[in-house]
C-alpha cells in the first residue's frame, strides 16, 4: 500500500485512517483517491478549454474569509443609513502644507489627522456616534474615550487597527500612531489588542477614493466615516468662480439607533471644523 501511494503521489499523512489507533488500510487509500478525483475533476476539465475560456478558481480562505463573513453579517443585521456631505478642504489643505513646511522633526501630516481631530471634537457634541450597539441585549454603550478605528488595506486584506485614546493625541500624535499601526498591519506584526476595541471608524481609499462610496459599518459600532478623494472644482463665491479643493464624506450609520437627522448634524459639524480648521484648536 505504501508503494502504491508513492506511485500515485499521495502522502499517507494526508489520509485519515479508519483502523485501530488511526491505522490506514487499503480501503482508506481507495476512499482518498475517489474523493481527490472528485474534487480535482472540475480543474482537469477546465484545462481542456481554450485559453480564453479557462476560469481560475480562487478559494476564499483565512483572513479574507473572516472579512467576508464579518461584512456579510454586518450588512445583514444592520440597516445602513448613508449620508454624503461635500466639504471644502481648501483651507485645511493650506494649513496642512504650512505645518509640514514649518517643522521637519514632526511626522508629515496628511488630511487624516485633521479628520481625526474633527471627529474627536464632533463626538463631544454627538456622543451617540462614539458607541457600540449590543443588539442581543438591546443596549447602546457610549464611550467617553475615543478609540478610532482606521481602516487599512494590507497584502492580507482589509484590517482596522485602532488608535486608542485618540482624544489625548494632537495632530502629530495622531499622524505618528496611524503610521505605526498601518506599518504593523501591512507587515503582519500588528497585535490582536491593536485590532480590537474601536468605538468609531474612519475608512479611506486615499487618491482612489472615488466621488461617493457606501462604507459598511464596523460592527458593533454605529457609525463609520468614509473619505473620498479630493478634487479641484470651480465654486461660485462673492460674484465670481474660484477654484476650490472639494471632498465628499460618504458615511454610514446604524439606523436602528441613529436617526438620519442626527447623522446629518454630526457630519455637518465635521464639515464646519474642516472648512474652518482654526476651530479644531479652540476649546
Amino acid at each position: 500500500m505504501r508503494k502504491r501511494a508513492q506511485e500515485l503521489g499521495i502522502e499517507l499523512a494526508d489520509i485519515a485512517g479508519s483502523g485501530q489507533d488511526g491505522r490506514i488500510g487499503h480501503a482508506d487509500l481507495d476512499a482518498f483517491i475517489v474523493n481527490r478525483d472528485r474534487t480535482t475533476a472540475p480543474a482537469a476539465a477546465l484545462s481542456l478549454l481554450p485559453a480564453e475560456d479557462q476560469i481560475e478558481l480562487v478559494k476564499v480562505v483565512g483572513l479574507r474569509r473572516n472579512i467576508a463573513k464579518r461584512m456579510q453579517e454586518a450588512y445583514r443585521r444592520i440597516p445602513h443609513f448613508t449620508y454624503v456631505e461635500q466639504v471644502d478642504v481648501t483651507e485645511v489643505e493650506r494649513l496642512r502644507s504650512q505645518l509640514n513646511e514649518r517643522d521637519d522633526q514632526q511626522p508629515r501630516l496628511t488630511l487624516l489627522p485633521f479628520l481625526m481631530q474633527a471627529v474627536i471634537v464632533a463626538v463631544a457634541d454627538h456622543p451617540e456616534m462614539n458607541a457600540r450597539f449590543d443588539d442581543e441585549r438591546g443596549v447602546v454603550q457610549r464611550y467617553s474615550a475615543v478609540h478610532l478605528g482606521i481602516a487599512a488595506q494590507t497584502p492580507k486584506g482589509l484590517m482596522v487597527p485602532v488608535v486608542k485614546h485618540a482624544e489625548a493625541l494632537d495632530l502629530w500624535g495622531c499622524a505618528a500612531e496611524v503610521t505605526r499601526l498601518s506599518e504593523a498591519a501591512r507587515s503582519g506584526s500588528v497585535t490582536l489588542d491593536e485590532l480590537t476595541g474601536s468605538t468609531i471608524t474612519i475608512t479611506s481609499l486615499g487618491s482612489l477614493g472615488g466621488i461617493v462610496s457606501t462604507p459598511i459599518i464596523n460592527a458593533p459600532e454605529v457609525a463609520i466615516i468614509g473619505v473620498n478623494k479630493i478634487v479641484q472644482q470651480p465654486v461660485y463665491a462673492d460674484g465670481t468662480w474660484v477654484p476650490r479643493q472639494m471632498m465628499n464624506l460618504s458615511s454610514s450609520f446604524d439606523h436602528r439607533v441613529i436617526d438620519g437627522w442626527d447623522a446629518a448634524q454630526f457630519i455637518r459639524r465635521i464639515r464646519v471644523l474642516l472648512e474652518t480648521p482654526a476651530l479644531l484648536f479652540v476649546d
